[in-house]
């Protein structure tokens, strides 16, 4: 049976309406990506300058581009610069100042409706201090309560008897589900929070490479590092919140499958795979074994955005396991740790799905061999006589997985499994097969 379904043409007055949709859509999307880098932000409030200006002076800021959603307390200009905001802003070297900043930063984003919301008791949250392993126990975390009588809302940390708190004084500004910007009167100090810390910190500068030659299992490494110059990168990024290094061994390069042309890469790509190696925090492997957001980005994410080049970290069977999606090593030593650099050994070359997954450009295969991660695929061998499949056409030579011998000569499917093989090697190249026929 056939419809009809009938179509009014579109009159002008409703294209005009559509064009101005789109236009709006266009315009609210394009506002809310700029907008999403904090600094700017703030720098279109005048009384926020000076608190805008210790986070781009402490390395802060460019933490706070790869976090989405976050609530970030801002103190204004008026209570930063009267004690004890003061004090600790002239006192405290960048590093320990950038740790109490993290502390400023909540990962999770609140609405004013929902602080208005939040019970007598309080609600604990997760700051970006937490996340650098610098803290005990949930001292990088912050409870935030609400007075029932007056709805004001304080911050503090969760330890009894804190000393340090700060008062909500308003809203500066909110994009919803990604970020809320509040003015609060002080800044906020972590209980049991080491003031002194920093001069136990070692100078910055360490040379990454030659810790890695000392560490006698890492020259492959310590050389591709020294040749893409990305190591400069990295001493550069020891300041702030620190790096932590997950770096193979010499046997790790050894043992890559034959399909994965590491070398052969382009230079830019090559630096990717090693950014891959790399987080943007300090984490002593105490922290690692336990943290709390198992998907982690890299240095890579932070060139080719949120999301990918991402590593997961977790703990298996005693020990830090690490997984790309394609390859799961595990670490196996610390080289070097000492704030704010870990450096790590691990069982494996870390490669990104991104340029190593199936059918990607880091991967090659030779015909008849499929690509699936990196496994690595069995040598090619000529079939036995007996087990021979006679083509018509060119000749082909086919690739015989192991097992492939034992499977055909099992009973009741000998030509479905020996055809399934021969269609699966065969199925790049479908033109250069005619007839099968299996020989008795």
């Amino acid at each position: 049976m056939a419809i009809s379904v009938s179509i009014s043409h579109i009159t002008p007055i409703t294209l005009f309406y559509l064009l101005l949709l789109l236009l709006l859509s266009s315009t609210i999307t394009t506002t809310t990506t700029s907008a999403l880098n904090i600094t700017s932000i703030l720098s279109s409030f005048q009384n926020l300058t000076s608190f805008s200006s210790l986070l781009c002076s402490t390395s802060v800021a460019p933490d706070l581009t790869r976090r989405d959603p976050v609530t970030l307390l801002a103190v204004p200009n008026s209570y930063l610069s009267t004690s004890p905001s003061s004090d600790l802003t002239r006192r405290l070297p960048p590093s320990s100042l950038g740790d109490i900043l993290r502390y400023h930063v909540l990962l999770q984003y609140f609405s004013w409706s929902d602080l208005r919301q939040i019970p007598p008791s309080g609600v604990l949250v997760t700051t970006l201090l937490q996340t650098t392993g610098r803290v005990h126990s949930n001292f990088g975390a912050v409870n935030i309560t609400r007075d029932p009588l007056t709805n004001s809302i304080t911050i503090q940390s969760p330890a009894p008897f804190s000393p340090s708190n700060v008062t909500v004084l308003s809203l500066i500004k909110t994009l919803p589900y990604n970020i809320t910007i509040l003015a609060v009167d002080s800044l906020l100090v972590p209980y049991d929070f080491n003031l002194l810390a920093s001069e136990t910190r070692p100078p910055l500068g360490l040379n990454i490479t030659k810790a890695l030659i000392d560490g006698h299992n890492f020259n492959v490494a310590a050389s591709m590092l020294a040749a893409s110059g990305v190591v400069d990168e990295f001493e550069a990024d020891e300041g702030g919140a620190g790096i932590t290094l997950f770096v193979p061994t010499d046997d790790a390069f050894g043992d890559l499958p034959g399909n994965v042309k590491l070398q052969s890469l382009p230079a830019d790509k090559k630096a990717v795979v090693l950014k891959f190696h790399v987080l943007h925090s300090y984490y002593p492997l105490g922290s690692l074994e336990s943290i709390v957001n198992p998907v982690q980005p890299t240095l890579a994410t932070e060139d080719n955005g949120a999301g990918s080049f991402t590593l997961n970290i977790s703990r298996v069977n005693g020990s830090v396991a690490i997984d790309t999606g394609i390859v799961q090593a595990s670490v196996t030593q610390t080289v070097f740790d000492q704030n704010p650099v870990a450096i790590f050994g691990v069982s494996k070359v870390l490669l990104p799905r991104e340029i190593f997954g199936k059918d990607s450009a880091g991967v090659t295969s030779k015909p008849g061999n499929a690509v699936v991660g990196t496994t690595v695929q069995p040598p090619e061998t000529s079939p036995s006589p007996e087990n021979s499949a006679v083509f018509s056409g060119p000749a082909s030579h086919l690739s015989s997985p192991p097992g492939f011998r034992e499977e055909i000569t099992s009973k009741g499917g000998r030509y479905r499994k020996q055809s399934c093989i021969v269609t699966e090697i065969m199925k790049e190249k479908p033109r250069r097969i005619m007839a099968v026929k299996f020989l008795p």
